[in-house]
């Protein structure tokens, strides 16, 4: 994790890669909770994260022995947050949120990020995938 400054309020990054297994989750957790500490959202942000690494580890190759999966997130105080879970691919057993058997994951996320602020998409080296996540900071009242 780090920060940058720019003459506006500072950028939050985090980039890290976890271990394929359940037990990484809370890692995934404690990790989320403490680069976005200020995001007035930051138990939904968490629990999204959490609900993705999940996937990640359950359905996906990231799961297998010895392989990892890895967390982006990039806290714009004032303006949004912007997460991703980039995983090794392989098949799931769906992409669809509103399947009763499977998706509970992606249902929450599209529940909490709302229409047009996630997706799922190839990742940069072939065969891996991205889910991500924007979560716009909530405005005063």
């Amino acid at each position: 994790m780090h920060s940058e400054a720019t003459g506006l309020p500072q950028v939050t990054r985090l980039d890290r890669s976890y271990l394929g297994a359940k037990e990484q989750v809370h890692m995934v957790r404690a990790d989320m909770a403490q680069v976005a500490e200020s995001f007035p959202a930051v138990d939904d942000l968490v629990l999204i994260a959490s609900e993705i690494a999940a996937n990640a580890i359950l359905h996906s190759r990231s799961g297998q022995p010895g392989e990892t999966f890895t967390v982006r997130a990039e806290v714009h105080p004032g303006q949004y947050v912007w997460l991703e879970v980039e995983d090794k691919g392989g098949n799931w057993a769906t992409l669809d949120p509103g399947d009763d058997e499977h998706g509970r994951g992606l249902r929450i996320l599209a529940c909490l990020a709302g229409d047009g602020n996630w997706g799922v998409e190839p990742g940069d080296v072939l065969g891996t995938r991205v889910v991500w996540a924007r979560l716009d900071w909530p405005e005063e009242s």
